[in-house]
Order: C-alpha cells, then sequence, then structure tokens
C-alpha cells in the first residue's frame, strides 16, 4: 500500500484503499482496488478521485469543451497531492488510466470511451495526462455514447487511475469462460510478445492456450508479426525478432499458473471475467479485470474462423453500423465466392469486414503478389508495409483450382450486369413499389410467405445480386487515371473529376441536388420521395426506417442547409481549364484521352445508380420483415432472426424465437463498443479491443489521398450524421465514415477526413466532383484529432496534421 501524505486526503488514495469505490474512483479504479486488496498481483498505483475532478471545476466551466480542460490549470491542492503521490511510488513511467463512475455498468462497459496513456514520465506530463483524461469525459465520442445509451449527466465524474509500468515479456487476456463458446469450464488465454496493446488492439495474431481440468488441453502458438514496447514517448509497435515469431509466448506451467490466477479473480467476483495480464521477470500482473456481464450464447466473431487479413474500407462506409442478424443474412447472401474452405467477407463484433487474404492468395499463387498487393491497395486503402498477410494453409495449385473455380460464377455476374443494366434500372423502381404496396396488403403469414417465394426471393437472389456486382466494378478513371499521373502529375484528379453532369448526374449527389430543384420549384415532393426516399445513413440496416416512412421528412431535408451546385460548376470551370491545359501540351495524346474518360465516367455514373437501386431492394426487404413481424406478433424481435428463420416463423415455427433474447445482448453489447480498426489481422476480440489502452499519439494522421487540395482549419469530429448538423461553414469535418446520407453535409466542409475508405468510397467519389480535399481511411483520425483542433488537410499527400494556433 502506497503511504500518502495527508495533503493528499480526498484527492487521491492508495490502490488498494477501502474507500476505492465505484463512486470515489470510478469502475475501472473499482476493480483494482479490488483486487489489490484480495492479495492479487496488482502494479503499484494510486487513484486521482473523483472529488480530484470536481476540485478542478470551476463555475465557468465547459463541459462540453475538452480542449478548455487541457488548457485549465490545476488546482494547486490537487497538483500537490498527485504530485507526492507520484513521488511516494517511485517516480519513473507510469500508466495513466480514466475511470469513470458511469463505466463497467452491468450492461454498457463504457469500453474505449474515455483515453488512457502509456510510459507517462515526471510530475508534469503525468499532471497534462490526468487532465486530458478529465477532458476525455466530455468528447464527442462520449457524449454521443451516454446520450444513446440513456445514460444520465447529472453526477458523472471522472476519476484516474496511476500505476507503475510493468515491463512486460509478454502480455494479452484471459477469459474464465470461453468466449466463443460460453463453456465455463475452459478458461482460454491469449498471448503475444510485449506489452498488451498489439493483442487487444487486433493487431497481432495471439498465440492461444485452452485450459479445462487443470490442464493445458490445447494450444496454437501463432506467427506474431509485431509487438508493442514501451519507449521514451509512451508505447509503439515494432517487428518481433524472427527467433521470437514461432515461438510461444507462454510455456504450459506459466499458462496454468495464469489459469490459477484467473480462477482467483473469477471466485472474488462470483461471476466469470475477463483479464488483461503481463509477464515480466517476477512473474505476472493483473491489469485490468472484469465480469463478463455481458457473456452471451452467441459470438459474431468470424476472425475466430482462421488466420487472416480483414478490411472493412469501402464496406464500412456502406454499412457503417453493427448489422442485425436479418440484415447480415440478407447481405452474406450476395455473391462473394469463397476459395476453398476460406470466406471471402465476415462478420465481426457485428460489423461488416472483406478477407483480403483471399485475393492477395490468389496473387501470390500466380507469382503477382506485389502487383496484386497494389491492386487491393488501390481498391481498399494502402496496406502499410509493416502488417504481413496471414498466408492461407493451401498449396500455390490448389489456390489456382480453387480461384478458377470461384471466377467462373463472379464472371458470368458481371456480364449479366452489363447486359441487363439498362432493363434493371429501368424497372427496379416500379416493381420495388409495387412490391411493398402488395406486402403492405398481406393479410396473412401465409400470405407473405407466399409473395416471398413467388417474387421478393427473386428479388434478393437475382436482381438484387446483378446489382451487386455492378457496384463492384473497379473506380471510374482508376486506368486513365494512373496514366494521367504519368503525363500530367499536376491536373490527373482534376481531369478525372466529372462523373456528375448537366445530362446524366451521380447517384451519390442526387438526394442533395434533388432538394435543391425542390427548392427551386423544379420537381415537386412527390417526384422527390419518390426517387431519394430509399437513401439514408444507414441504409443496408434493415431495422432502420426509410426516409420514405417519415411524413416530415422532406420538410426536415429542406431545412437543412446545403447546396452543391456551385461547387460543381467551379469543379466544371477548373476541369475545363486543366483540359486546356491538357489539349495545348499533348494535343495528339488528347483524342485518346478524351475517349477513355468520358468511358470512365459512364462506368462511374453506372456503378454508382446501381448502388442505389440495390438499396432501393433493402427497402422491400425491411417491409417484408415489418409486415411479418406484424402478422406475427413479434414485431422487432423478427430482426434478430437470419430470413431464413424469419420465413420459419411465418410457416408457425416458433423455435427461432428462442435464439432473440442471446441475440439482443450481443446486439446489446456490439453496438456498445466504438468502431473497429479498418485493418484486422488474425484473431480480434471486440470487447478487449475496446477495453484496451487508448494511448494518443502525436504525429501525422496518413490515409488515403481523396482530392488533392491543402486547407488548414478547425476540425469538427463528429460519429452521426445528427451531430455533423452542428458543423459550421468552412470546418473541417472528421467522422469515421460517410455514405450517401452524408452527402448534404458536404458542401459546408472546408475538407473531409474519415477513418474508414479507399478511392472506391463515398467521401472520395463525392469530394472529388465537389472539389473538396479529402484524406480517408485515416483509421484512427476520430481518436486523435478533438472537435476545436486546428488541423492541416493535404488530400494530395493524403496526411492529416495538428498545427499549432
Amino acid at each position: 500500500m502506497t503511504d500518502l501524505s495527508p495533503a493528499a486526503e480526498g484527492m487521491v488514495l492508495a490502490l488498494d484503499a477501502p474507500a476505492a469505490d465505484l463512486r470515489t474512483v470510478g469502475g475501472k479504479g473499482a476493480a483494482l482496488a479490488r483486487m489489490a486488496r484480495a492479495g492479487l498481483p496488482v502494479p503499484p498505483g494510486f487513484h486521482v478521485t473523483t472529488a480530484a475532478y470536481r476540485a478542478f471545476l470551476f463555475p465557468d466551466t465547459r463541459l462540453g469543451d475538452p480542449a478548455a480542460f487541457i488548457r485549465s490549470a490545476m488546482p494547486p491542492s490537487v497538483a500537490r497531492a498527485v504530485a507526492d503521490a507520484y513521488s511516494g511510488l517511485g517516480a519513473g513511467a507510469v500508466a495513466v488510466r480514466s475511470s469513470a463512475t458511469a463505466e463497467d455498468l452491468d450492461d454498457l462497459s463504457f469500453a474505449g470511451q474515455h483515453d488512457s496513456f502509456l510510459g507517462v514520465v515526471g510530475t508534469e506530463a503525468l499532471l497534462d495526462a490526468v487532465r486530458r483524461c478529465w477532458a476525455s469525459l466530455w468528447t464527442d465520442r462520449a457524449v454521443a455514447y451516454r446520450a444513446r445509451h440513456g445514460v444520465p449527466e447529472d453526477g458523472l465524474a471522472l476519476a484516474v487511475v496511476v500505476q507503475r509500468m510493468v515491463r512486460a515479456t509478454a502480455a494479452g487476456v484471459l477469459f474464465t469462460a470461453n468466449p466463443l463458446t460460453g463453456d465455463p469450464g475452459e478458461t482460454v488465454v491469449n498471448a503475444a510478445w510485449g506489452l498488451g496493446d498489439s493483442v487487444a488492439g487486433g493487431r497481432v495474431t495471439p498465440d492461444v492456450y485452452v485450459v479445462a481440468g487443470g490442464a493445458e488441453v490445447r494450444r496454437e502458438v501463432a506467427d506474431k508479426a509485431v509487438m508493442t514496447v514501451q519507449v521514451a514517448a509512451g508505447a509503439e509497435d515494432v517487428p518481433v525478432p524472427d527467433r521470437l515469431r514461432r515461438t510461444a509466448a507462454l510455456d504450459t506451467a506459466q499458462v496454468l499458473e495464469l489459469a490459477g490466477l484467473g480462477a482467483r479473480v473469477r471466485e472474488l467476483y462470483g461471476v466469470d471475467v475477463d483479464i488483461e495480464w503481463a509477464r515480466h521477470a517476477d512473474g505476472f500482473a493483473l491489469l485490468q479485470a472484469r465480469p463478463i456481464t455481458t457473456q452471451v450464447a452467441e459470438v459474431w466473431n468470424d476472425s475466430l474462423s482462421g488466420d487472416y487479413l480483414w478490411s472493412s474500407a469501402n464496406v464500412g462506409e456502406a454499412v457503417p453500423s453493427v448489422m442485425t442478424p436479418a440484415t447480415w443474412s440478407l447481405v452474406r447472401t450476395m455473391p462473394a465466392p469463397a476459395l476453398g474452405p476460406h470466406p471471402s467477407k465476415g462478420n465481426i463484433g457485428g460489423r461488416f469486414y472483406l478477407n483480403l487474404s483471399v485475393p492477395l492468395a490468389v496473387g501470390t499463387a500466380l507469382g503477382l503478389g506485389r502487383p496484386a498487393r497494389r491492386a487491393v491497395g488501390r481498391l481498399f486503402g494502402r496496406i502499410p508495409a509493416d502488417v504481413e498477410v496471414p498466408p492461407l494453409p493451401m498449396g500455390r495449385w490448389e489456390v489456382v483450382r480453387a480461384a478458377a473455380k470461384a471466377a467462373i460464377p463472379f464472371a458470368r455476374q458481371g456480364r449479366e450486369f452489363r447486359q441487363r443494366l439498362p432493363e434493371l434500372l429501368a424497372r427496379t423502381p416500379g416493381r420495388c413499389t409495387a412490391l411493398r404496396e402488395r406486402i403492405a396488403r398481406a393479410g396473412s403469414a401465409g400470405e407473405l410467405l407466399a409473395l416471398w417465394r413467388s417474387d421478393v426471393d427473386t428479388l434478393l437472389r437475382f436482381d438484387c445480386a446483378v446489382l451487386d456486382a455492378g457496384g463492384r466494378t473497379a473506380r471510374a478513371g482508376e486506368r486513365v487515371a494512373a496514366r494521367l499521373r504519368k503525363i500530367a502529375p499536376d491536373d490527373a484528379e482534376l481531369l478525372t473529376t466529372g462523373l456528375h453532369n448537366a445530362d446524366e448526374g451521380l447517384a451519390s449527389l442526387g438526394p442533395v441536388l434533388g432538394l435543391a430543384r425542390l427548392r427551386a420549384g423544379e420537381i415537386d415532393r412527390d417526384t422527390y420521395a419518390r426517387q431519394w426516399g430509399h437513401r439514408c445513413v444507414d441504409e443496408y440496416e434493415v431495422s432502420v426506417p426509410r426516409p420514405l416512412e417519415d411524413p416530415g421528412w422532406i420538410d426536415s431535408a429542406l431545412a437543412a442547409p446545403g447546396d452543391p451546385r456551385a461547387l460543381l460548376d467551379r469543379q466544371a470551370e477548373a476541369r475545363e481549364e486543366a483540359w486546356k491545359r491538357f489539349t495545348a501540351a499533348h494535343p495528339r495524346r488528347a483524342p485518346g484521352i478524351r475517349r477513355a474518360l468520358d468511358q470512365a465516367a459512364e462506368v462511374g455514373r453506372g456503378r454508382e445508380r446501381a448502388r442505389s437501386e440495390m438499396v432501393r431492394t433493402f427497402s422491400v426487404f425491411r417491409a417484408f420483415i415489418v409486415r411479418a413481424g406484424e402478422l406475427t406478433g413479434h414485431g422487432d424481435d423478427l430482426f434478430m432472426l437470419p430470413i431464413d428463420d424469419i420465413l420459419a416463423v411465418l410457416t408457425g415455427d416458433d423455435t427461432p424465437l428462442e435464439a432473440v433474447p442471446a441475440r439482443k445482448a450481443a446486439y446489446r453489447l456490439y453496438r456498445s463498443l466504438p468502431p473497429y480498426p479498418t485493418l484486422i489481422s488474425g484473431r480480434f476480440d471486440p470487447v478487449a479491443w475496446a477495453e484496451a489502452t487508448q494511448e494518443v499519439a502525436d504525429g501525422v494522421i496518413t490515409g488515403f489521398p481523396g482530392m488533392p487540395g491543402v486547407v488548414t482549419a478547425t476540425a469538427r469530429v463528429v460519429s452521426t450524421v445528427e451531430e455533423a448538423g452542428a458543423l459550421r461553414e468552412g470546418e473541417i469535418l472528421v467522422t469515421p465514415a460517410t455514405n450517401v446520407g452524408w452527402t448534404p453535409v458536404f458542401p459546408r466542409a472546408a475538407a473531409i477526413v474519415t477513418d474508414v475508405g479507399a478511392p472506391l468510397s463515398h467521401a472520395a467519389i463525392v469530394a472529388r466532383e465537389l472539389g473538396i480535399p479529402a484524406v480517408v481511411g485515416c483509421g484512427d483520425a476520430t481518436t486523435r484529432l478533438r472537435t476545436g483542433d486546428l488541423v492541416r488537410v493535404d488530400g494530395a499527400r493524403g496526411t492529416v496534421e495538428l498545427v499549432e494556433e
């Protein structure tokens, strides 16, 4: 127990103090105090209490302004108490971790919502880290999380846990019940070299050890490519030495010792727990433990099915939220051929991911490994050089044969798309309207089931599949853009815009341009609703109402500012000047380039129209499930079932409904977590990742170039399009992802920065058309930037950086 001076009374508490409870030290601190009092191996430290936080608040403190917290001076009594406790700890490097009073509740973990810092050294750095932890209680993401889950802010406070850094040789997570099966008889240990941040963050595939009946019954030693190590500025990932990559991080005796510690913690809590741990020279240290109160019978995590590299770029903006089981069952119906037993898409914590190991394995088997990596990077954002792609356990010719078999239906779908696109674009709007009307008129479960079998199933498995193939066509202009970058690098990106023109519009701009036409009296409200009432922010999620279902939707849309026509006109003028420069410099090449640009624009417009009509089909699937809920009396519970189970319920079989409570629990759990990384390598635990120490890194944020241009302005960090209503003219929009539902916001933004994205992304395409500088696919921009930060965005270089006032 750390001795504390009288001046520290009330402001700090010893780590194992009896008074360290949820009210005084928050959820994380209370858990650590509980383990320390029980004699478990917890690193020494102390709590900066909620009383210190409240003493820091002045009457005029703006709670919604994190930057004001960071700038404010800490009261001398608080600063002295923290400094004395730090000195008593022996100074040196410490971990500084947020611990809120609303944290680790029975049904909400607040995982990843508040900031923590590793490797903090020195009193001034510690005081600054404490202020930043306090400020994180009022970041946009934390406020939005509380609002979304109905958590009251009255009496809300945040404590800070300060602990001596553990010089870890290995670290990871332990589950006292198997997280995949829920089996309480199996303890599962994930382990990797170095600090545990790389394990929880999904940046390394950890070893997996399973203990049952007091013995190690299974171990899977992974190829551990990276490890997190402590450095002067905190922590960073470095390559694992070759001699350790395929060496087990723990021997059997160590695994059993750790499992024994887990059993003690489980006995202390009386329920199963997950535990963050670290191995150092003298044994094990327990860094955090929390009850698995959200443990469910189902785990939605395809990353556990094999060692793959997953990406949510592009698909993450199309399906930006945690999917209900009904939505996932429809999405997975879309053709995406597996490579032998290895899937090409997956559901990780309820979010949609593509398996990049599949196309990269094909490229490697054909002797085109590097070109394949570059091609995948152009589609889904660059793969960092230090990210190794886990190889598939297949021989070269086995891969080639499986790829040839999978390519046949894909090629057929592409041909069907090209042949049927005009017909599908012409008939899909009318067909969807008619089907929604027939669904609404269905008077019995049997009648609705017959309608599925006769019409709706065909819409899903044939028309929708062909439209999906059209939505996967390569980015318009990629080939001609590559040529232009060589012969006219300064104007290449500008010349490849123009997908939207006066004769034929770009579907992604349709909703906001349609509003401008409606305001001008060029179209009426019915026409606008018919054309764009199916498009919204979460338009593939069938549990979300479509705008056309809301009678006041158009009035709300008209009240929001945003008209991109001036931006489009400005971009058209700039493009025309660029074309004049090009034709003057390259008169012989100009005709061929012009034809290629026109053809690419036509392909791009077709791709966007195909996406829009595919979204329209999902409005039919939603209408079907809603009506099924009405006719069976099960309401919204049916969104917790895959479509085949919904059809079974319509036959009178209620057996599938037994899974609904567990699925609702899983859905609430995954929705409570922040968006996961764009790239995930190997096995990934969303909960452990969200609860991992959130190290705030300085330096340049890198992403994929969207639209060239350099802008320095104030950032506005938002998570939802509703929050984006606060975006002021000339601010930089920073958000996890955008799609067509965000388009009305774009004209107000000076630049756009997204965590998720690639050349095919909505943000990149629309930003190019409007001439708004953009950087997409940054991965962690929303966690490293805060509203009010002065930021420089360089759309050509794909960089985002903080600048001094």
